[in-house]
């Protein structure tokens, strides 16, 4: 099981930050694909066709989001912690994800990068 921590730039304001990743229909505008998301906690939630599906843990309206992402019957939950920051070019967004299965590693980090935040500030 591994970790991963990165920081991204993203050229809107925390509010308008976190309406596009709490909000399924915001989600479809920048991602391309249907998605099933609120902020509500303990609902359920779908990303890209069902290849990221978990559970909303918590959320702070415009600064947090803690969801648990599925990997099939793992003793210790995956967990996404995103947290949100105004920052001069728009919001600061901290991304945290603990307890990757090593065979996923890669291709969560790489998606992380190169499709979920690549999509999102191409969108902004």
């Amino acid at each position: 099981m591994g970790d991963y921590k990165k920081y991204y730039i993203v050229p809107a304001p925390p509010e308008d930050v976190y309406l596009a990743l709490t909000n399924a229909n915001t989600i479809h505008l920048w991602s391309g694909e249907e998605a099933v998301m609120s902020d509500v906690p303990h609902s359920e939630f779908s990303l890209w066709e069902g290849s990221i599906t978990g559970r909303n843990i918590a959320f702070t309206p415009n600064h947090k989001i803690v969801q648990e992402w599925y990997f099939g019957e793992r003793e210790n939950p995956s967990v996404v912690s995103i947290t949100l920051h105004a920052h001069k070019q728009g919001t600061s967004v901290l991304l945290q994800h603990t307890n990757i299965p090593d065979e996923d590693y890669a291709d969560i980090t790489s998606g992380w990068d190169d499709v979920y935040f690549a999509s999102l500030i191409d969108f902004y």
